[in-house]
């Protein structure tokens, strides 16, 4: 299978799978509470690639399940927990539009802890308009919600959790094959998710025959398409091309959010939110000339992941 085909298809599962969770998280919480839904959402995908990891799992150093650990505890309780928890108070489109600061998070902790791969100046400058355009996207929804400042200030905690998780788990990458560092982080962070329902009470009070036909769908679908696809994309994409190309799928969801509550919940569409949704655009599109994933032949280790994301890498 061809680099080109991978990068695009990897690239199309964040863009447009994880684009669309932030609608699902909004309708399974009609019946499921926030941390037992990520819970779900986490453990159950990593269960599935582990188990698609086959002996490899067993071959895995101690220190190898440390950094997954801590990766998968930034990723999915200090991200995902949070957001949920959020979202009930905060919409879909609104929390996309604070996660899509990840990308600056990202740099700040890349100028602040360097390593080998700097971002280029130009891919720098395009983070600019891209963020102003998913702001202009959801304002109007700011707006109208009358939103608290302690939501927004959880989101942008979650926003610079995920943000040192990618950075830690780009920086790991090597030390095992995409589908099984997925599986062991979702693994890991779905087990401390469920830890947190329990203690908050969450999962006491709850009863599986109250959950919503719709909610167990958008459950499924978080699991699926967000964890099990989504997610194994993700660390693929962090291995094979630059982290400022990757980070603009916090662009591209919001926007994604967005038009899905117009399309199925009938939310206006704005000319505002038109040339939002322009900026991100030229936002992705000037990244991707200046990040092209030909331009960053990673060596034999990209290579190996390219050939076959199963592979074990020693």
């Amino acid at each position: 299978m061809s680099r080109r085909f991978l990068v695009i298809g990897a690239f199309g599962a964040i863009y447009l799978l994880w684009g669309s969770t932030y609608f699902a998280i909004t309708l399974g919480l009609k019946s499921i509470p926030p941390f037992l839904l990520m819970a779900l959402r986490s453990f159950c995908g990593g269960i599935v690639l582990l188990a698609m990891s086959g002996r490899q799992v067993a071959t895995v150093p101690l220190r190898t399940w440390i950094n997954a650990s801590l990766c998968g505890l930034l990723f999915f309780v200090g991200c995902h927990g949070v957001l949920a928890f959020a979202q009930q108070s905060v919409p879909s489109g609104v929390a996309a539009i604070v996660l899509a600061t990840i990308p600056f998070w990202i740099l700040l902790i890349d100028v602040l802890f360097p390593d080998d791969q700097r971002p280029r100046p130009l891919a720098l400058l395009a983070l600019v308009p891209g963020f102003f355009g998913v702001g202009l996207v959801a304002w109007q929804h700011v707006e109208q919600a009358g939103i608290g400042m302690l939501p927004i200030v959880g989101l942008l905690l979650a926003a610079l959790s995920w943000s040192t998780g990618t950075v830690l788990s780009r920086r790991m990458s090597s030390q095992a094959s995409a589908i099984l560092l997925s599986g062991m982080q979702l693994s890991v962070g779905g087990m401390v998710l469920f830890a947190i329902s329990w203690l908050s009470g969450e999962i006491g009070g709850f009863r599986p025959g109250d959950v919503s036909p719709t909610s167990l769908a958008a459950a499924l679908w978080l699991i699926i398409s967000g964890s099990v696809i989504g997610f194994v994309a993700y660390n693929w994409l962090l291995e094979n091309v630059s982290t400022s190309l990757v980070s603009t799928y916090t662009f591209v969801n919001p926007v994604i959010a967005v038009l899905l509550g117009t399309l199925v919940l009938g939310e206006p569409f704005s000319r505002m939110m038109l040339l939002g949704a322009g900026l991100v655009i030229i936002s992705v599109i000037v990244i991707w000339c200046a990040e092209r994933p030909e331009s960053h032949p990673t060596s034999d280790k990209a290579g190996r992941g390219v050939g076959d994301l199963s592979l074990h890498k020693t």
